[in-house]
């Protein structure tokens, strides 16, 4: 998510801004400004380059706006799903961004059908809008505190009005938020290396359970929750964020090659070269490389016009996808034990096609390294993971799996290990099955 307040040309600004983010997502992008009379947007399934030409981006005029790139759950997609949602009514516009999973959202929602209230979408998201318009408190700022007291699960939230920009995050700070300033103009955004592209100065991140509202009057944050505890995603330093973004005041590449580390000191092979699984996972095969003294080596070339495995939203997609992304270099691997550096371990479908690729191109051994622990639990809080009958790791030991992939062996970095890199204040749960709210059994 992306949104700015206070520049003359803030969709031009947002464009550039959620290009930085495609990594987050890319089944759809949109983008609403705001001239301080009406909310114009323009959205579509697709990437934020095909989506946005000159023409449409010269047609949305305004000071301020929101944007977004979507990576659904379970498969959940259509136009109508791409965000931001815009709504229209006679007291005014409303337009919303969402990253997160609300644990209650289907429950929110059947009890307001009951209400009366008509659905345009199958995202949680829009329950949102509808409990502000149900509040019918006398300010947005009021109706947004009222809806947000009523969520359960993980959020951040961006929503733009004629005349007011509003930011909040869950009292878990489980989704990275972070506030930056591009001269006169405050930017808000995802993750840090949207600020970078633009040229703006980052100021802080956006704190567990604060709501911030942008408006003529300024800046505004007031703190929705007492004692504030954040339990950010350990998997946005794992796979999600970019390698020059900073997350809690981490730098998320420094974060990537101590996990590789840490998994060499761990996890110790006999190889003759290391290669890392472009492009999430090269940071920790340098560490890893660097920490054994062996020489790390580019085993695979990536496609640049193929997107993330990963974030596809079905298996046939995320197969083909490796397919089509990832090659071996033959004259690197050919007769060589090979250290297999990748940052998670899912499905097995990257993997065993990875091992595939490397041994069809001559290497005599590949010993696969994880740099995050076996994922065996679902995750409830905006990953697509919601079933254990998916994950291999629930299903297979360790032995089972390595098998199953191909490889010479199999290793994972620890729970213990993954503390001692990133700190305590994770969410660690589709690794532990601890999780930091209570789950409902639906």
């Amino acid at each position: 998510m992306f949104g700015i307040w206070g520049h003359p040309q803030a969709s031009r600004i947002a464009y550039y801004a959620l290009h930085s983010l495609q990594h987050r997502g890319q089944e759809g992008t949109g983008l609403v400004v705001t001239d301080g009379v009406s909310l114009q947007g323009r959205k579509g399934e697709g990437l934020v380059t095909d989506i946005f030409t000159v023409q449409s981006m010269a047609e949305l005029k305004g000071f301020a706006a929101i944007g977004h790139v979507r990576y659904s759950l379970g498969g959940s997609d259509g136009y109508e799903n791409v965000q931001p949602l815009l709504f229209r009514s006679t007291s005014g516009s409303l337009a919303l961004c969402h990253n997160g999973n609300l644990l209650n959202g289907a429950q929110l929602r059947r009890e307001l059908e009951e209400q009366g209230s008509i659905f345009q979408t199958s995202s949680d998201s829009e329950v949102l809008a509808h409990l502000i318009r149900r509040s019918r408190l006398p300010s947005l700022k009021e109706q947004v505190k009222y809806a947000l007291s009523l969520l359960e699960g993980a959020y951040a939230f961006l929503l733009l009005t004629e005349k007011e920009l509003v930011a909040a995050l869950d009292p878990r700070g489980m989704r990275p938020l972070s506030l930056g300033r591009l001269g006169d103009a405050y930017v808000i955004a995802s993750e840090t290396c949207a600020f970078d592209i633009i040229g703006a100065e980052f100021e802080r991140d956006v704190l567990p359970g604060e709501l911030i509202v942008i408006g003529e009057q300024g800046l505004h944050t007031e703190m929705l929750t007492a004692a504030p505890r954040r339990t950010l995603c350990a998997m946005e330093y794992v796979y999600f964020a970019r390698q020059d973004s900073n997350l809690d005041g981490i730098n998320v590449h420094t974060a990537r090659k101590g996990l590789g580390r840490q998994l060499a000191r761990e996890c110790p092979v006999e190889a003759d070269v290391v290669t890392g699984v472009p492009d999430s996972s090269l940071s920790a095969a340098i560490g890893y490389a660097e920490e054994l003294r062996i020489p790390y080596e580019m085993g695979l070339v990536k496609s640049r016009y193929v997107g993330r495995t990963f974030i596809e939203p079905t298996p046939t997609l995320r197969e083909q996808g490796v397919k089509l992304k990832l090659s071996a270099v033959r004259g690197v691997v050919e007769g060589k034990r090979v250290a297999l550096v990748d940052d998670s371990f899912v499905r097995g479908t990257t993997g065993r096609r990875i091992i595939g690729l490397l041994k069809e191109a001559g290497a005599k051994e590949v010993h696969m390294l994880i740099g995050s622990p076996p994922i065996k639990f679902p995750c409830f809080y905006g990953i697509d993971l919601l079933s254990t009958s998916e994950l291999i790791a629930a299903n297979h030991d360790v032995e089972e799996m390595r098998q199953i992939i191909g490889a010479d062996s199999l290793h994972f970095i620890s729970e213990e290990g993954m503390r001692m890199v990133l700190g305590s204040g994770l969410c660690l749960s589709c690794f532990t099955g601890n999780y930091p709210t209570a789950v409902p059994k639906a």
